[in-house]
């Protein structure tokens, strides 16, 4: 399964917001390799970078724990466990945020 036929079957409402979650990591990460892993899309380097996924109430966002401290100031507000960040969907979604972790989440994957 693609990135994109993972957008597909999802819910016709979360479709667009998907589409922009993907845009902007693929964006920001463009040499990245798109797959799937854990039933969702993922972006790999020689490991997983950062994850996102649909789900009842928001779109799931997983750059594991590293990144949710980097990140805990912008990211007061939001849900957020050991290694994820739900965006309710019925907020906007902070694409530049979103880019700007997975850019992090890559270059600590280099290290």
């Amino acid at each position: 399964m693609t990135i994109e036929a993972y957008i597909e079957e999802q819910d016709e409402a979360v479709r667009p917001r998907l589409q922009a979650v993907y845009e902007a990591i693929h964006a920001a990460i463009p040499d990245a390799e798109e797959r799937i892993s854990w039933g969702m899309p993922t972006f790999w380097k020689g490991r997983n970078i950062i994850h996102f996924a649909a789900a009842r109430n928001h779109i799931g966002l997983y750059p594991g724990p590293e990144a949710i401290e980097a990140f805990r100031k912008r990211l007061a507000g939001l849900r957020t466990s050991k290694g994820a960040i739900q965006f309710p969907h019925n907020k906007e979604l902070p694409l530049d945020l979103i880019a700007e972790i997975a850019c992090w989440s890559y270059e600590q994957n280099r290290k």
